[in-house]
């Protein structure tokens, strides 16, 4: 089946199964959201990692099912209007849940970064030279003093 065909189907179906499919993918979506930013706030990234196809998958279930909607918004408010305005209550709680979520998520990486940076120079400061130097003196510390071959992967 093709893209448009596809869109084609979404925007035939009855009012209320076209709603219908978008709050259950709009719960579902919350849900995933809220376990994710539980699970990161309690330090189980690894476990919070593994809920990211699904929470990618529902999210383009649902932007999909959204821009139905809106193509068929006029036949909506007249076929469902109550449907519509209880959508759009939870389309105010996924974004509530997507703040919150992001928050978590940039909070996670900033604490992410510190530990492997403070590792990096740690490590770096192990390995620097304590010797003197040709005046006497002992060397400087250099500005750079992180260990090398330790990457920081900022695409988190």
């Amino acid at each position: 089946m093709s893209a448009a065909q596809r869109l084609a189907e979404l925007d035939n179906l009855p009012g209320r199964e076209l709603v219908g499919r978008v709050e259950t993918t709009l719960t579902a979506l919350v849900t995933i959201m809220n376990q994710e930013t539980t699970l990161l706030r309690a330090g189980h990234v690894k476990d919070a990692s593994q809920l990211t196809s699904e929470k990618t998958r529902l999210a383009q279930d649902y932007v999909g099912l959204s821009r139905s909607v809106q193509r068929q918004l006029v036949r909506l408010r007249a076929e469902v209007p109550a449907e519509l305005a209880r959508l759009r209550g939870g389309h105010e709680r996924l974004a509530t849940q997507m703040a919150e979520n992001l928050r978590v998520i940039a909070t996670a990486k900033d604490v992410t970064e510190s530990i492997l940076t403070e590792v990096a120079d740690t490590i770096g400061a192990q390995n620097r030279t304590r010797t003197y130097g040709a005046s006497g003196q002992m060397q400087p510390n250099s500005a750079n003093t992180s260990a090398r071959g330790i990457a920081i992967n900022r695409a988190l």
